[in-house]
């Protein structure tokens, strides 16, 4: 439960574990021929964004590193873990726009 002495953030990072599961669940279910067709490179380019995009708001004064190419087989997983934790450095940083969730909700399902 939040805590309601906390600012809530100008974003709902509700909306944005719930896309990233979506996409998550969806590239975890694709047989291989799909995933090496493009669906995995196209999964693990959103990852690094979302990864990116994380990292930016956690250390704003660091290059962000590159999320690693863990095979076909794990992008889902991928998915999952950058996105939420791009939603939990939202959750930790109440400034954020509400035009920089929609971006991401817009790059999530573009990939969808």
């Amino acid at each position: 439960m939040p805590d309601p002495a906390l600012p809530r953030p100008a974003v709902d990072p509700e909306a944005l574990d719930a896309a990233v599961d979506v996409l998550a669940d969806r590239l975890r279910r694709l047989p291989e021929s799909a995933l090496r067709r493009g669906a995995a490179a196209d999964g693990l380019a959103v990852a690094r964004e979302l990864a990116r995009r994380a990292q930016r708001l956690e250390r704003p004064a660091e290059e962000p590193r590159e999320l690693p190419e863990a095979g076909v087989f794990a992008v889902g997983d991928q998915v999952a873990v950058a996105g939420h934790d791009l939603a939990q450095a939202l959750r930790a940083n109440p400034a954020v726009s509400r035009g920089e969730l929609t971006g991401v909700l817009e790059l999530i399902r573009g990939a969808g």
